[in-house]
């Protein structure tokens, strides 16, 4: 399964990466470490636009409904859409923009993530 990460590069803008989540085998099957403590349900209205900012804390964001574009420091734009993953690690530097697009609210999950990296 694969995630974008969003991270503040040496030249202190933001950047996208495609990764992949930790999977290990475990009995049957493979599961990841644990990866995070807590969670937090985010929904916003269509329409709106986040200028710069960064990430407020390293965490993972999945995208349950609605769309969302985030651009980056060099001008990438990537869509979210349910079923999207994204692990935004931008804590400094320029950040990203965020967009609420078409006409359905963007539902997420956000999970916050301790000191680890991913």
């Amino acid at each position: 399964m694969k995630v974008v990460r969003v991270y503040t590069g040496d030249d202190n803008r933001s950047h996208f990466e495609d990764i992949d989540l930790p999977f290990a085998p475990d009995g049957p099957g493979e599961l990841t470490p644990p990866l995070a403590t807590n969670l937090v349900f985010s929904r916003r209205a269509p329409g709106g636009v986040q200028d710069w900012h960064c990430a407020p804390r390293r965490q993972y964001v999945i995208s349950l409904s609605g769309l969302t574009e985030i651009e980056v420091g060099d001008g990438t734009k990537r869509r979210f859409a349910a079923g999207d993953i994204l692990l935004a690690e931008d804590l400094t530097g320029q950040g990203h923009i965020t967009r609420w697009l078409g006409d359905e609210p963007r539902t997420s999950i956000w999970v916050p993530l301790g000191d680890q990296q991913s």
